[in-house]
C-alpha cells in the first residue's frame, strides 16, 4: 500500500517519464528533451533526500552520490552527437553510480546466501552480449568489459540483500538492478551492434523504472 506522498510522487514521476518519452522521440519536441530527461533524476534526488531520514547517514549519502552521478551521466549522453568524449564521460559517470550502489547494497548483504545460480546466468548473459558487441568496440573494448563486470556485480549485490531487508525493499531494488542491466544492454546493442527499433523509448523506459524502483526500494528497506 502506497502512502499519499508515494502516490503523489509516483504520479509525478510517471508524468515526467511520459513527457521524456514523447520529447525524446518526436523531433519537433526534441528541444524539450534537454529539460525532461534530467528532470527524472532530479525529481528522484529531491524526493529521496527529503524522505530518507530513517536510513543510516552512510546509506543516504552513498545513494545520493549514486543518483547525482546518474544525473551527470544522463546529461553527458545528451551531447554525444557533439563529441564521442561525452559518451566516455557518461560511461564513467554511470560506472561510478554503480560503484556507489554496490556499496549501498553491500552494507545490507546476507552473507549466508550463495548466489551461484544467479552468477552463472549473469555470466552467460554477459558472454552472449559481449559476443555480439566485440567486433565493433574498438578502443572501447576494455572500458565496456569493465562496465559490464561492474553492473553485473551491482545486480548480484542487490540480490544479496535478500532477508536482510523487508521483502518489498528486496523485490524493488533487485528488479531495479535487473532493469538497469536491460537498459544498458539495449543501449550497447543499439550503439555497437545494430540500430534497434524504438531504442530510445525502450532504453529510457527501462532506465527510468530502474532508478525509480531502486530509490523506492531503498526507502523501504527498514
Amino acid at each position: 500500500m502506497l502512502t499519499k506522498t508515494e502516490q503523489q510522487f509516483t504520479i509525478l514521476f510517471i508524468l515526467l517519464l511520459i513527457a521524456e518519452l514523447i520529447c525524446g522521440s518526436v523531433e519537433s519536441l526534441s528541444a524539450w528533451h534537454y529539460f525532461t530527461k534530467p528532470s527524472l533524476l532530479t525529481a528522484l534526488i529531491v524526493y529521496f533526500y527529503f524522505n530518507s531520514n530513517k536510513l543510516t547517514p552512510k546509506t543516504k549519502v552513498m545513494t545520493l552520490i549514486a543518483l547525482v552521478f546518474s544525473l551527470m551521466g544522463d546529461v553527458f549522453l545528451m551531447f554525444v552527437d557533439l563529441s564521442p568524449k561525452f559518451f566516455m564521460f557518461g560511461l564513467a559517470s554511470f560506472l561510478l553510480a554503480h560503484v556507489f550502489y554496490i556499496v549501498v547494497f553491500w552494507t545490507r548483504r546476507n552473507s549466508k546466501i550463495k548466489p551461484i545460480g544467479l552468477i552463472v546466468v549473469l555470466i552467460m548473459y554477459a558472454i552472449g552480449l559481449f559476443y555480439l558487441l566485440k567486433n565493433s568496440l574498438g578502443e572501447m573494448l576494455i572500458p565496456v568489459i569493465f562496465y559490464i563486470i561492474v553492473i553485473l556485480l551491482m545486480a548480484i549485490m542487490a540480490f544479496l540483500r535478500q532477508v536482510k531487508v523487508s521483502k518489498i525493499s528486496f523485490v524493488l531494488v533487485f528488479l531495479g538492478a535487473i532493469l538497469f542491466v536491460i537498459s544498458d544492454s539495449i543501449l550497447a546493442l543499439n550503439k555497437f551492434y545494430m540500430p534497434l527499433s524504438f531504442s530510445s523509448i525502450s532504453i529510457m523506459f527501462s532506465y527510468a523504472l530502474a532508478q525509480f524502483f531502486i530509490v523506492m526500494g531503498l526507502l523501504k528497506q527498514s
